[in-house]
């Protein structure tokens, strides 16, 4: 089978990128509003783009009608934002901040999460969550064609939070994060991190 992605309408190119980029780590990306409103939401086309300086970058593409996201809005007003690690323990929460909501609804309160102020951006940080990452946005990629546009924003990592038993000689410890990942096949399959093995590299 060889496909040409160009051919393709946004469904069907949607459905096959996410099938063919397997696993995908999970953005749970926190910002907060002009009016103070708090939001999360879990996004993943999501990568580490540098290691020094320290970048990460995830995609946001419009709504159907064309609009943009709340995290894209809180992310240009403020120019910050946390990522934050979902583990398995976290997935259902995680699943109810995928919903749509209104822009005055905090979705901390909906999946019953505590917001816990980070150390260096306005944006909250999710206190269940093993690992935090506190971001300054560095820049917005714009990709795509009015009304389905995508937003690529990348943000310099200036803090990282990570709970005490996950971190042992100078590394976050793999066996004990049990992070989860985004698969295709219609979007609502997941895979755990927790089956794991190792190759010596030559």
């Amino acid at each position: 089978m060889k496909i040409d992605v160009a051919n393709l309408d946004q469904r069907s190119s949607h459905r096959l990128m996410v099938g063919a980029v397997v696993p995908r780590p999970i953005a749970w990306v926190s910002t907060v509003g002009e009016d103070g409103v708090f939001n999360l939401a879990p996004f993943s086309a999501y990568a580490m783009v540098s290691m020094k300086p320290a970048l990460v970058g995830f995609c946001v593409a419009t709504t159907r009608d064309g609009r943009k996201k709340d995290t894209l809005k809180n992310i240009e007003s403020t120019k910050e934002f946390v990522i934050n690690v979902v583990d398995e323990t976290l997935a259902e929460a995680m699943n109810v901040t995928a919903a749509t909501y209104p822009s005055d609804v905090d979705e901390f309160k909906e999946a019953r999460l505590t917001p816990v102020k980070a150390d260096l951006v306005k944006a909250p940080m999710v206190a269940e969550s093993p690992i935090n990452l506190e971001c300054r946005l560095t820049q917005v990629l714009e990709f795509g064609e009015a009304p389905r546009t995508n937003s690529f924003i990348i943000g310099e990592v200036l803090r990282v939070h990570v709970k005490d038993e996950l971190y042992a000689n100078e590394e976050i410890q793999m066996s004990q994060l049990k992070a989860i990942g985004r698969l295709g096949g219609g979007g609502d399959l997941y895979c755990r991190t927790s089956d794991s093995f190792e190759m010596k590299r030559p």
